[in-house]
Order: C-alpha cells, then structure tokens, then sequence
C-alpha cells in the first residue's frame, strides 16, 4: 500500500496521479501530491515505478502500515535502498527511459 509522497524529492510531474489505476492521489496547494484515498490502494506499485525520482514508497503491504513503522521512515528506507527498488528492479533506474527497449539486457541484444 502507498505509504510516502517524499516531498523533498517530488518534482510535481503528476505521473503518480496520471498512472495511478484507482485514483489514490490529489494534487496538494502546492503541487505535491498527497495521498487522498490510501485506501483505494491496490498495491500495483505504478507509482512507484512511474516516479522519476524516486520520491514514492509502497509498501509491500495490502493495508495500511501502523504509525511508527519503518515503512514510514524515510531515512530507513534510503539508506535500506528501498527508495527507488521497484524501478531498479524494472531497469528504470537513474538515468533511463520508460519503455520497451530499456528493458532489454545484454543477454537479448538488439
């Protein structure tokens, strides 16, 4: 379940809000969106997988984590590497592109 909208690293390019199949977020006043309806969440990891910049965390949860978890602990989760996880793991690291072709490795060359 979505449980961070790091603001610090959000740019605003609304692609969570865009990609996001349950309509779990709102764009926030100041352009941050926040989430609006956690409870929409299906845990599909869009999001997450969308942000440029690594700014959302799913938790690997289908409900709500307890205030106080380390799911809620920035810190923990950046030096855990676990800002940013599901796009390394597609191949949609730093540095790359969405689609098709950046998922294919070494071992499928063009």
């Amino acid at each position: 379940m979505i449980e961070i909208v790091e603001r610090d690293r959000c740019i605003g390019c609304d692609l969570c809000i865009d990609v996001c199949p349950t309509r779990v977020f709102d764009r926030g006043p100041d352009g941050i969106p926040v989430i609006a309806r956690q409870v929409n969440c299906q845990t599909c990891f869009q999001c997450e997988a969308y942000c440029p910049t690594d700014a959302l965390f799913v938790a690997p949860l289908v409900t709500a984590v307890a205030p106080g978890s380390r799911f809620h602990d920035v810190r923990e989760l950046e030096e855990s590497g676990q800002l940013g996880r599901y796009r390394r793991e597609l191949g949609w690291g730093r540095g790359r592109s969405l689609g098709a072709r950046t998922a294919v490795g070494p071992e499928y060359p063009d």
